[in-house]
């Protein structure tokens, strides 16, 4: 990047730390260059399941916790949100490290806007994840045997001069009724669950689909993820919310 990057608050979720798809470079760029008063890590951030199964961790991704933690240690609170892939930390909620580091559930934030939002990293919406959990375990490793596919995939495409980067995953989902079924059903169903609790909007994560828009008159902004897409939420100190995409910006 040319320049810092200055926002009120950033929120990132599903970076999936321990993985070799983890995108740590591109990841440990951004945080380098970003300054911002509220630094949310909205789950997944270690990704406990992978590690279980194959130890996977490299100095990038060190680099980057070292990089939050440096973050923290200057002033920016952050808050880390449990996931479904980091569960193995639920145990011991909510926790506080320092004056500026929080580890919790879910998290309210204020906005400049005079508006709350709901902070969860979704998984707990995802009735899959929470009464079929051998089904998203095997749900993560097809994910994972297509982040693998893609691989030589983009090799190919690249030597016929096409350098954006292509994702079977993603077509998959667009393709199949059923996996567009879902992502609307679990932004119906959060947004909903925000509005009888009797928030104005919810950040989320978990199915890595960066999406900002309206539902029922509740704001529904979902963070991506940082394995494919590369994508935040930043809220502006004016307000104002957007999803940044790392490949546009870095």
């Amino acid at each position: 990047m040319d320049q810092s990057l200055h926002y009120r608050s950033v929120f990132i979720s599903d970076l999936h730390l321990g993985t070799r798809d983890a995108q740590s470079d591109r990841l440990l760029d951004f945080i380098r260059d970003v300054e911002c008063e509220s630094l949310y890590l909205v789950g997944d951030i270690i990704d406990g399941w992978e590690l279980r199964r194959n130890w996977r961790w490299s100095q990038a991704q060190s680099d980057v916790l070292q990089k939050i933690l440096r973050k923290a240690r200057k002033g920016t609170k952050v808050y880390y949100i449990i996931g479904n892939h980091d569960e193995f930390l639920r145990p011991f909620l909510p926790m506080v490290m320092g004056d500026n580091i929080t580890i919790a559930h879910e998290k309210v934030h204020y906005g400049v806007n005079g508006k709350r939002y709901l902070v969860v990293h979704g998984d707990m919406f995802d009735a899959v994840t929470m009464t079929k959990k051998w089904v998203a375990h095997l749900g993560d490793r097809c994910y994972l045997f297509m982040l693998r596919l893609n691989r030589p995939i983009n090799t190919v495409r690249r030597w016929f001069g096409r350098y954006h980067y292509w994702s079977l995953s993603k077509m998959a989902k667009q393709s199949v009724k059923q996996a567009v079924s879902f992502i609307t059903d679990y932004e119906d169903v959060l947004s909903a669950h925000a509005d009888e609790k009797g928030y104005d909007g919810v950040i989320c994560g978990h199915i890595h689909h960066a999406e900002m828009r309206v539902i029922n008159d509740i704001e529904y902004l979902n963070c991506g993820d940082w394995v494919e897409s590369c994508t935040a939420i930043v809220e502006h100190n004016d307000g104002r919310f957007e999803i940044y995409e790392h490949h546009k910006n870095g």
